[in-house]
């Protein structure tokens, strides 16, 4: 007699459910019994009844199958996470080489280069992107040579002040040269008018008449 093909659905008869669930508890540990002695085969299987009721086989140790269980369950979250970050670096890699494919080709066009291909509207932004870039490269152009004419301004500004300083020393120390020259030239009068009166006093000692009536006296 050939048997059926069971539909997979609940069974709705309590009785029938039952006898099915203990024909089939049975033939699945003995099912795993089997596996476990020709396979050597590790094998943990836990089974509760509608009825809360525990049914379980264990070739080694249901404890220890479990933890074995849950380390290589952490093993391969692990590896999936690894694969899954290789993966992803993967395609930002391939990201990044396309858009510096892209802007090679950009620059190139930039210089004229590999333009034969290109659409007008392809040239009318590239002829727009070049006077943007020129717009700032002349503003930042301008903005350079206002900084350094301003630096040269204040150094100009440094130069003026020394000199005027330098002019003003100078100046101090010219007066203070020409004072000590006028002291000395004072001193040197005052010298001279001393050595003339000391002339004249010693050329003339007593009167004039006393002198010739010395020359004149008769001598007996």
């Amino acid at each position: 007699m050939v048997r059926g093909k069971t539909e997979m659905k609940r069974i709705e008869n309590a009785t029938s459910r039952q006898v099915t669930f203990s024909k089939r508890r049975n033939g699945l540990l003995k099912k795993a019994f089997e596996l476990s002695v020709l396979c050597d085969a590790e094998v943990a299987l836990v089974i509760f009844s509608p009825r809360s009721k525990l049914y379980e086989f264990s070739s080694s140790s249901i404890a220890k199958t479990i933890e074995r269980y849950q380390r290589r369950i952490k093993e391969i979250g692990i590896n999936h996470r690894g694969d899954a970050n290789s993966q992803q670096a993967r395609y930002e890699t391939q990201g990044l080489t396309k858009k510096i494919e892209q802007l090679e080709i950009s620059k190139r066009k930039l210089l004229g280069e590999g333009i034969d291909k290109c659409s007008i509207e392809e040239l009318q932004q590239l002829e727009n992107q070049l006077e943007r870039s020129l717009t700032r490269i002349r503003a930042k152009k301008y903005q350079l040579l206002r900084e350094q004419i301003e630096k040269l301004k204040e150094e100009e500004r440094k130069l003026v002040k020394e000199n005027k300083e330098l002019k003003e020393k100078w100046l101090g120390m010219g007066a203070t040269v020409a004072s000590s020259q006028s002291t000395l030239s004072s001193s040197e009068v005052n010298i001279d008018d001393n050595d003339n009166m000391e002339v004249e006093t010693g050329l003339f000692i007593g009167p004039p008449e006393t002198r010739q009536s010395k020359k004149t006296s008769p001598q007996y």
